[in-house]
């Protein structure tokens, strides 16, 4: 599960990360608690060319009448993702990088309080997220949305949470993109050992609303 992520990357450094073009509608500004249905920043391959879109996080699939015909469908599982209808065609001819500072996990306490987590590289790089995405359209709506694709937890993530997102590593985003032919299915694995950190955060993250800088810190009571 993947249901909260922390973008703290201009506009300008996305686009020179990813070698793409920007859209001018991208969300601008530090991004602490980014939530379902909210925009995200997303790099695409079009016709040999990178494109840095805005996309709502939110996948909808082409048979839904409207946005909300549905569940909302956030993340992909990589296990399935070939197979489940909404998934199949994005995932041959629609896959996408999504670029992150973080992004934020729970656990359960003895109490059965929701405690969460800041999940984090251990490089000072963004981690990029692998992605699918479509255009959709019905009556008068139209939007562009995206899934996070997400596999098994690893890397010593499984203490917190069994599954994580697929991280993609740059050399690996030409093949994810289809820039560099066929076979990217063997990218859906999680995260090598020792990649990753984490820490425990204040539970006010837990609201969509919380935003700031003060919701990635080490939580005090957790030390």
């Amino acid at each position: 599960m993947c249901g909260r992520l922390v973008n703290l990357l201009p506009v300008e450094a996305m686009a020179r990360l990813f070698d793409a073009v920007p859209s001018n509608d991208l969300p601008e500004g530090a991004r602490y608690n980014i939530c379902p249905t909210n925009t995200l920043a997303v790099a695409v391959s079009d016709q040999g060319h990178r494109r840095l879109r805005a996309m709502r996080w939110g996948f909808v699939p082409q048979w839904y009448k409207s946005v909300t015909d549905g569940p909302l469908i956030i993340n992909a599982r990589a296990e399935t993702i070939a197979e489940k209808p909404a998934f199949r065609d994005a995932v041959r001819q629609r896959r996408c990088l999504i670029p992150a500072n973080g992004f934020y996990e729970w656990t359960k306490g003895a109490d059965g309080a929701r405690l969460p987590w800041y999940i984090r590289p251990t490089g000072d790089a963004p981690m990029v997220m692998a992605g699918i995405w479509q255009d959709w359209e019905a009556a008068s709506e139209r939007l562009s949305s995206v899934a996070v694709v997400t596999c098994a937890a690893g890397g010593g993530m499984e203490e917190l949470h069994n599954r994580m997102p697929v991280i993609l590593a740059q050399q690996d985003w030409p093949l994810w993109l289809g820039e560099a032919g066929h076979g990217a299915a063997v990218l859906m694995k999680p995260a090598p050992e020792g990649s990753l950190r984490w820490h425990r955060v204040n539970p006010q993250v837990n609201s969509n609303r919380a935003a700031g800088a003060d919701l990635i810190e080490r939580y005090a009571s957790s030390i």
